[in-house]
């Protein structure tokens, strides 16, 4: 069972504490935060995953629900973010008065108490997990930045995505069945079944419900190895539906889906999981994370297509 605890030092347990507390927040108000309005009037930023505008890798994780929330929240036109120092190595800066938004980097330290107690004992010395946060801002954020960076990046034609999904799905090799009348993974037998497309009222919706099936499957001891074996109800079950859920919105924002569906049976037992662990949110975005990196790991490098395995940027 993982029990809410607080780590030693300035700082540390505080910041886990507000990006848990902003989470749940959204959840107590029937908000998903990996599940934005894009394409609507709300969202005037395009469907992308938010990215560094200097070294063009992808935040990852539990900054890209950060990031995504304050692009909706603010109305920013672009998904592209960077820091201030960045902004001025560009020859551009950050326009006065604009507030940036607090992303984090995971990192490790071993206290010497510890690396003490490690040499007496022979054991191995423990690391303690801690957050560190950093500023960045949005390219709307800034001015006399070159054309190619403050330029919003159009979206993906829409008749290039139901190809690109069948054969992503087949390149993972997994085994993917179409039939039935309810979608599941199940690790024993290790496949995924999907109702056929004609089955939602949105056939879109197919896609997102496809890649939270496959995110479960990614999981498979023979591929990331993450634990599935918890029972429904659990807290176990509930924090992987966490990651699936998480997952088919990443892969969805990188293949530029926008389905309508919303897995949002589960609140309940998410909030449940938050309130006790106050890093939950961010490890379950982390192995989101992971889960979409393998599975769009598998797209074509040709044709326009990239593989969309991203790591944090700073």
């Amino acid at each position: 069972m993982y029990k809410h605890h607080h780590e030693a030092g300035p700082g540390r347990a505080s910041l886990y504490d507000e990006i848990t507390t902003k989470i749940i927040s959204e959840l107590e108000a029937g908000r998903l935060p990996w599940v934005q309005p894009w394409g609507t009037a709300a969202a005037k930023a395009p469907l992308a995953m938010p990215t560094n505008a200097v070294t063009g890798r992808q935040y990852s994780g539990i900054n890209v629900l950060i990031l995504w929330g304050a692009a909706i929240e603010h109305g920013f036109s672009a998904q592209s973010w960077l820091t201030f120092r960045q902004a001025l190595a560009l020859g551009g800066n950050v326009r006065k008065g604009e507030h940036g938004t607090t992303v984090v980097y995971a990192d490790r330290f071993t206290p010497e108490d510890e690396k003490r107690r490690a040499r007496e004992t022979g054991e191995e010395a423990a690391a303690i997990p801690f957050l560190k946060r950093f500023t960045v801002f949005n390219a709307a954020q800034c001015e006399n930045l070159p054309a190619e960076i403050a330029a919003a990046a159009p979206p993906p034609p829409p008749d290039l995505i139901e190809p690109r999904v069948e054969a992503l799905i087949r390149a993972t090799g997994i085994d993917f069945r179409i039939g039935g009348n309810r979608a599941f993974y199940a690790p024993g037998p290790d496949f995924v079944m999907v109702p056929p497309p004609q089955a939602y009222f949105e056939p879109i919706n197919w896609h997102r419900t496809a890649l939270h099936e496959v995110g479960h499957a990614s999981g498979h001891s023979s591929r990331l190895n993450r634990d599935l074996t918890g029972a429904f109800g659990t807290k176990k079950y509930a924090f992987e539906e966490l990651i699936a859920e998480m997952n088919a919105a990443f892969c969805c924002a990188s293949l530029g889906i926008v389905p309508t569906v919303r897995h949002a049976d589960y609140i309940g037992s998410w909030l449940e999981v938050l309130r006790e662990d106050n890093r939950a949110i961010v490890r379950a975005a982390s192995q989101a994370s992971k889960a979409a990196d393998w599975i769009l790991g598998f797209l074509q490098r040709d044709g326009g297509s990239a593989s969309a395995v991203a790591q944090q940027a700073a």
